[in-house]
């Protein structure tokens, strides 16, 4: 049997994404692992591999599967209903993090089964029935929809995931030279762990796990590690440093293999304040880079989404991480509300930071989080192209010309020309026309965010 698994493109509309980062498909690959039997499994990543008719000419694949996030929902009903064109037969499947909190959205007459939650049981099932030429009807977790469709949720997620294979990254083979995060070219990713033990209003992921956060045994990780040839490694982790312990072993078994890789993982600022020996450990491991959700310079922002953490903990964290020479990428969180006060008082917390990298984003309520559930009524853009945490998505106090003309600021103004300089030391020379291009258009493309707004709705929905 034919498999095709496609990672989607970023709608054209959408900001940021591939343009930034490009991280390997792991679900993808993941599912892949799962299938036992003589299968053919092909991936496509459209992030990279932009066009799919050749490869259903080509390929002529029995059932096709695409991973979706919020983001690319039109995009994805937008590629099924191109497959059923192409050939009505072929069995289609959607799942990833959006079919979990709204498989309703992919209830069309193109897609013929939405799985919601842990896809590799289920898509194993959808196999093996397709095979045996079953009814869908009868894999656990099945039940039928009005359209046609079927979804097959299973609930949360299993418990032990080292009962998992290790991802085919061999399917991905075509596509690893440009699988990047910045500077660190070419990047493998590795999932140790999954879930969160906080509840942040705009976060939905510690749902899917039933608020549990599961974890692999060190052991397991860095045998899968030795396997990864790429020198860069990014932990896929919702957060990766809560299980301190864990952590610990896990760093003192990639010390005494030598492994010589160089990671990049996610980390709270409490969780790095707490245990700095944890951090200067990871330092020797080869821990190179950390993302830390700062979120605001605010204390009365944090408790509002429920972060859990403080603007001190936040400062504290950012010297511990600059004293071990770690680079740091920080990131936040721009509020709807805020005036041109409250845009200049963040720009001058961020100089004050005094680090060659700050991501913001605008405060995006995804669908499945409390947030989006206390806000849904008010949102002013109904297409999921613009869930990519650039665009406004709630009514803007300033009017919306002037909040982008102050969020663009938040780029340009946010750090010395001393440490932009420092950033671009980190890319090799060739890289930096490109580099200074996909800036220019990012800069280009918020000056004029309002034409998206216009071209939807004739009208600007702000004030």
């Amino acid at each position: 049997m034919k498999i095709l698994l496609i990672q989607p493109a970023k709608p054209e509309k959408a900001i940021g994404g591939e343009d930034f980062s490009i991280f390997e498909p792991l679900a993808l690959e993941y599912l892949a692992a799962a299938l036992s039997g003589d299968h053919e499994i092909r991936i496509l990543d459209m992030r990279i591999d932009h066009d799919l008719a050749p490869v259903l000419d080509e390929y002529r694949p029995d059932i096709v599967g695409i991973t979706s996030y919020t983001v690319h929902v039109e995009t994805v009903k937008r590629l099924f209903r191109q497959v059923k064109a192409h050939n009505p037969s072929v069995l289609t499947v959607v799942g990833g993090p959006h079919a979990t909190v709204m498989p309703e959205d992919f209830s069309t007459p193109f897609i013929d089964i939405i799985v919601a939650g842990d896809g590799i049981s289920p898509f194993r099932g959808i196999v093996s029935c397709l095979e045996k030429e079953g009814d869908m009807k009868d894999i656990s977790g099945a039940v039928a929809l009005g359209d046609g469709n079927i979804l097959i949720d299973n609930g949360e997620e299993a418990a032990d995931l080292d009962l998992a294979p290790f991802p085919r990254r061999d399917l991905t083979a075509d596509y690893r030279h440009a699988y990047f995060s910045e500077w660190m070219k070419p990047l493998a990713s590795i999932r140790t762990s999954k879930g969160c033990l906080f509840r942040c209003r705009f976060c939905a992921l510690w749902k899917q796990t039933g608020g549990r956060y599961l974890t692999r045994k060190p052991e397991c990780i860095v045998e899968e590690m030795t396997s990864i040839k790429e020198k860069y490694v990014f932990f896929a982790d919702d957060e990766s440093l809560l299980d301190v312990e864990r952590m610990k072993n896990l760093a003192d078994l990639i010390i005494q293999a030598g492994l010589g890789k160089r990671f990049f993982l996610y980390g709270r600022s409490d969780t790095i304040v707490k245990y700095p020996g944890l951090i200067e450990r990871w330092k020797e491991a080869g821990l190179e880079r950390v993302f830390v959700g700062l979120e605001s310079f605010r204390d009365r922002d944090l408790k509002q989404i429920r972060k859990g953490s403080t603007v001190e903990n936040n400062g504290k964290a950012i010297q511990m991480l600059k004293g071990l020479g770690i680079d740091i990428f920080p990131t936040f969180i721009v509020q709807p509300d805020f005036d041109r006060q409250d845009f200049r008082d963040l720009r001058k917390y961020c100089l004050q930071l005094s680090l060659p990298f700050i991501g913001f984003t605008v405060l995006t309520p995804l669908p499945g989080t409390e947030l989006y559930h206390d806000v849904k009524d008010s949102l002013v853009a109904s297409s999921y192209d613009y869930f990519d945490f650039f665009h406004a998505l709630l009514p803007t106090k300033l009017p919306l010309k002037d909040f982008y003309e102050e969020f663009a600021l938040l780029y340009r103004r946010s750090r010395s020309l001393k440490n932009r300089i420092r950033l671009m030391r980190k890319h090799r020379l060739r890289e930096l026309p490109a580099l200074f291009k996909a800036y220019g258009q990012l800069m280009n493309r918020l000056a004029n965010l309002e034409r998206d707004y216009l071209e939807d709705n004739g009208d600007a929905p702000f004030p």
